[in-house]
């Protein structure tokens, strides 16, 4: 026999048994053995009936629930990227010994609880900044190295694209800061190493496409010292070892350029 639901059980008798399916007295009127026992019971109100109660009162309708769930993403979207933008702030204008869980929380004007319910430990804080800041300079050079090989344009437009960005500070201070952290830290040396290894295959298959006669070895070496010549340059045009200067400028495109080929 099916057994109606309960609608608010009664914390004070854990054992008591569900109402019987049929809640009318049973014939002759027979005594109740005790109060909340066997008892003739109103029939329980249907589940839609009567205002939301209780623990129902947590439930949302399932049309509510889907119409707030997009906004409640987004807005949670919107805090995570708020946060870590902190983060790369606290990164670049104090540096790593000082890249603290309260530092963070304190540049994001929130308690530490709100920053560790969306990272919970520093390692998750750090991981999410570098996939980050990994992926936007992937999403940069993908551009860039997709171009048309063949137009003749193709090789100096990558050269002094790349050479632009190191003309914001922000940015290289971000990286030196990244490459600081991946000299003591084996688990961001590994994205590290995976971005670059990504940014070569990237210009070898760039080399590919316009020299399609050069041996795979040799365009992945070319690739390869393209990479180290202008992430080097990065440290001497960025006011970290140096700054821009026209005729050593003059120098590295032209050198860029031998390595991509005329």
């Amino acid at each position: 026999m099916s057994t109606a639901p309960d609608p608010a059980p009664d914390p004070t008798a854990d054992d008591a048994p569900s109402p019987p399916s049929d809640p009318s007295p049973s014939p002759g009127g027979a005594r109740a053995e005790g109060p909340g026992k066997n008892s003739p019971a109103a029939p329980p109100a249907a589940p839609s009936a009567g205002p939301a109660r209780g623990r129902r009162r947590t439930t949302a309708p399932a049309a509510d629930g889907d119409s707030r769930t997009p906004a409640r993403g987004r807005k949670g979207a919107e805090r995570r990227e708020a946060l870590l933008d902190a983060a790369e702030e606290v990164l670049v204008a104090e540096g790593g010994p000082e890249w603290t869980m309260r530092a963070v929380a304190a540049a994001a004007g929130v308690r530490l609880g709100h920053l560790q319910y969306y990272f919970p430990t520093h390692a998750d804080l750090v991981a999410a900044v570098l996939e980050r800041v990994l992926r936007r300079s992937a999403e940069r050079l993908a551009p860039l190295l997709s171009t048309d090989p063949d137009a003749p344009e193709a090789p100096t437009g990558v050269v002094t694209t790349l050479l632009a960005e190191q003309e914001d500070a922000r940015l290289m201070r971000l990286f030196v800061e990244v490459w600081a952290l991946a000299a003591r830290d084996t688990t961001v040396a590994a994205a590290v190493r995976g971005f670059y290894d990504d940014y070569r295959t990237q210009v070898t298959a760039f080399l590919a496409r316009r020299h399609p006669h050069l041996p795979e070895e040799e365009r992945r070496a070319r690739a390869g010292v393209f990479i180290m010549l202008i992430e080097g340059a990065s440290l001497f045009r960025s006011d970290v070892a140096g700054a821009p200067d026209p005729t050593t400028d003059t120098t590295l495109v032209r050198t860029a350029l031998t390595l991509l080929g005329p």
